[in-house]
């Protein structure tokens, strides 16, 4: 590897997909490839340090030859534990990096032939996960900064700031002179009050920075942190939003076309957060003359982000709030980042089923027993697992299983 003077087209990563059939052929390929990203400067024993050599076992496993003690090549990355070949896993990656709106699940799970639409959504969390670089810059210089709203339409709701079924996205974003963007940074937030926005834009931006926003009072605590702030009322400006304040704008219009076209707006939002660090990674990368270049960061993440279990994923504990009482409720048709009927997201039982029928019966569409303390099964012996992955029983509803592939 030579990413010490940055990594090279062609000897690093492959430039196109027939490189890429050629590279990754069989799994000792792809096995090779991941040992060469874990361990650039040479393989180092996770219990003993020791910088020897190691020998490959028949089961593929790595042997230290001075403390005996034996490693997978996977452990400890997002592949752990994985059962299916690696190269599934590398084409999963470059479809997903390769094209320029990304790829959804129900894409995923259709080229590469998965068994199931759970496994591809698992995988794509699981990258998303290792989109984000912990060590990356904070921006600096100019930085806009604004909010956005990301939901469906609603009725006889104040637009902007008073909406209320939204989910709030703030937006920061490097200003070039005389014109042009630099990187971006992306959060969402419970309340646009000050305790929220100025957190965001200490952890985003460096001080001394000049920070542009708008008149809302929520930024008026910048200055004491060693931000320059300069803000633009916009009824004084005589301009609107977008021509005073085209960053954010910008952003919020790419990334709700983003969520529309390509996830066609079925985003739960307790996995908002994720889609927001996927699409930062993706415009933070637009001027790579290479498409290779995404797949191999996103293979030098990967091998560096600790692996994350279902129920963790299902969760959703990014940037964790305290929502407000109320704010959560049955979603309507048609709105964005609000959860779809999926097996993992909602506990409702279906609309179409016979009346009476208990809501913890094995034919009702249930929470999972993790996120549920009253679950139970209609039998002692019954599969855990009955009443989530069974939600088209007696009442022979179709309606949740076009939610769920969709």
């Amino acid at each position: 590897m030579r990413d010490q003077h940055g990594p090279v087209a062609g000897i690093d990563y492959p430039r196109t997909f027939n490189e890429f059939d050629k590279w990754f052929a069989d799994e000792a390929l792809c096995r090779k490839y991941l040992f060469r990203l874990r361990w650039p400067q040479g393989y180092q024993c996770p219990r003993c340090d020791s910088e020897a050599s190691p020998w490959v076992t028949t089961r593929g496993y790595l042997h230290c030859r001075r403390c005996e003690g034996e490693v997978s090549i996977t452990a400890g990355t997002v592949f752990e534990r994985t059962r299916s070949p690696l190269r599934v896993w590398f084409l999963a990656m470059w479809f997903v990096t390769s094209q320029k709106h990304g790829a959804s699940a129900l894409g995923i799970q259709r080229v590469l032939g998965l068994g199931s639409y759970q496994t591809a959504w698992t995988w794509l969390h699981k990258l998303r996960r290792a989109m984000v670089r912990p060590e990356r810059s904070r921006l600096h210089d100019s930085v806009e900064v604004d909010e956005t709203y990301v939901g469906g339409t609603e009725k006889g709701v104040k637009r902007g700031r008073g909406a209320e079924r939204k989910e709030i996205v703030v937006i920061a974003v490097e200003v070039h002179e005389p014109k042009g963007f630099g990187r971006v940074r992306m959060r969402r937030i419970p309340d646009a009050s000050g305790a929220s926005l100025v957190p965001f834009v200490r952890d985003v931006v460096e001080r001394d920075s000049e920070i542009l926003t708008d008149g809302w009072l929520g930024y008026n605590g910048l200055i004491k942190h060693g931000y320059k702030h300069k803000k633009t009322v916009l009824s004084d400006s005589g301009d609107p939003a977008h021509v005073a304040m085209p960053g954010p704008h910008r952003i919020a219009s790419l990334l709700k076309r983003w969520l529309l076209s390509t996830h066609q707006g079925a985003i739960g939002s307790n996995h908002l957060d994720y889609y927001l660090d996927e699409f930062t990674f993706r415009f933070n990368r637009r001027t790579s003359r290479s498409r290779g270049l995404l797949f191999y960061r996103l293979m030098q993440q990967s091998v560096a982000t600790a692996p994350t279990r279902y129920r963790d994923l299902v969760g959703g504990t990014h940037n964790r709030f305290n929502r407000k009482e109320g704010s959560d409720r049955k979603p309507q048709r048609g709105e964005i980042c609000k959860p779809r009927a999926k097996p993992w997201d909602l506990g409702e039982e279906c609309a179409e089923a016979p009346k009476g029928r208990n809501r913890n019966s094995a034919t009702t569409f249930i929470s999972p027993p993790w996120g549920s303390n009253d679950f139970q099964s209609s039998s002692p012996r019954a599969s855990p697992w009955a009443g989530i992955f069974r939600p088209f029983g007696a009442c022979g509803c179709q309606k949740l299983r076009n939610h769920y592939i969709g």
